[in-house]
C-alpha cells in the first residue's frame, strides 16, 4: 500500500510543475506520498492528508518529523467523506489513493472544491490490469472501471490514464 520511489518522484515533479498552493490527499498511509509532494511544493504550499486508520498516526508523525515538513502537511484522521466538508478550502491538486470502491464518491466531493485548471491524480486505476477483464475482476477493479468511465465521460474535465505502475489517471478540471 506504500507509494514507491517512482511514484514519489512522479508526485514531487507534478508539484514542481503545477506549483500548487493547496493540496488534498485522500489516503495517507504512512505519509510517504504527502512528504514527496511537500518536497515539490512552493514555500506557501500546504497539504491536507486524510486517512481513516488511527493506528498509523504515530508512524505518520514520526516520518513527518524526520522529513522536516511539519509546517507543510496536516494529517486528518477520519473518513474522507466526513473530513473534506470541514476543510472549507479550494484545492489546486488532489491525490486520490484510498478505498478503491469510494473513488467515484471522492471525485464527486472534490471536483467542486478544485479550482479551474486544477488537477486530480488518481492512483491504482488499472488495479493490476483487472479492469481489462471485468468478468473475473474484483469489486475494487469494477469500481475503478466505473470511476474511469465516469471521468472519461465527464465534460467538466479532460484526462489521461497513464499505464505507469498500477495506473495513474491525471484529470484536469476545465
Amino acid at each position: 500500500m506504500l507509494s514507491g520511489h517512482i511514484q514519489g518522484k512522479f508526485l514531487e515533479m507534478i508539484c514542481q510543475l503545477l506549483r500548487p498552493k493547496s493540496i488534498l490527499e485522500i489516503g495517507s498511509y504512512t505519509g510517504y506520498s504527502a512528504i514527496c509532494m511537500a518536497v515539490g511544493l512552493p514555500n506557501e504550499g500546504h497539504i491536507h492528508s486524510i486517512d481513516n486508520n488511527l493506528s498509523l498516526r504515530d508512524i505518520q508523525n514520526e516520518f513527518l518529523i524526520r522529513s522536516g515538513m511539519q509546517d507543510r502537511i496536516t494529517f486528518h484522521i477520519g473518513e474522507a467523506e466526513e473530513v473534506i466538508p470541514t476543510l472549507n478550502e479550494n484545492f489546486d491538486l488532489v491525490f486520490i489513493d484510498a478505498n478503491k470502491i469510494r473513488y467515484t464518491k471522492y471525485y464527486e466531493l472534490v471536483l467542486p472544491l478544485l479550482r479551474s485548471g486544477g488537477v486530480i491524480v488518481a492512483d491504482n486505476v488499472l488495479y493490476g490490469n483487472e479492469v481489462l477483464n471485468l468478468d473475473t475482476a474484483s469489486a475494487n477493479a469494477k469500481s475503478l472501471d466505473t470511476f474511469n468511465k465516469m471521468v472519461q465521460d465527464d465534460p467538466k474535465v479532460e484526462n489521461i490514464l497513464l499505464p505507469l505502475l498500477d495506473g495513474i489517471s491525471i484529470i484536469r478540471k476545465l
